[in-house]
């Protein structure tokens, strides 16, 4: 089994793992347009869900997506530094920056500024 087979096992089990365990939740109100929420209803019973695991799914997802951006640029930062500290040439480190992101989909391969 290939590294990236191996990590995609783990990941799996630790989903499954997450999965049955009870976590603590926190009930929310939130005010959303009536055409949104038609629509929520409409795609919720498309897919024969509550608009509530529609609106979990649809956060989970977004998180998700925004907790690994958030990670991939603190991994770059985190390689920017260790570069910068063994090359000297300022220009062979952002070569090496803008190669790692052309080679995983991040523009101009720059880490993004954390607000």
């Amino acid at each position: 089994m290939d590294a990236s087979a191996e990590r995609r096992e783990r990941i799996l089990g630790t989903l499954a793992a997450n999965e049955f365990r009870p976590r603590a939740v926190e009930p929310v109100s939130i005010e959303i347009p009536t055409e949104a929420l038609d629509s929520l209803k409409k795609v919720a019973a498309s897919r024969d869900m509550s608009v509530q695991a529609l609106l979990k799914l649809y956060i989970g997802q977004g998180l998700r997506q925004d907790l690994a951006k958030k990670f991939a640029n603190r991994v770059l930062e985190t390689t920017a530094e260790v570069l910068a500290r063994h090359i000297q040439s300022e220009e062979e480190v952002s070569a090496i920056l803008r190669e790692i992101g052309e080679a995983t989909g991040q523009p101009g391969g720059e880490p993004e500024v954390q607000a």
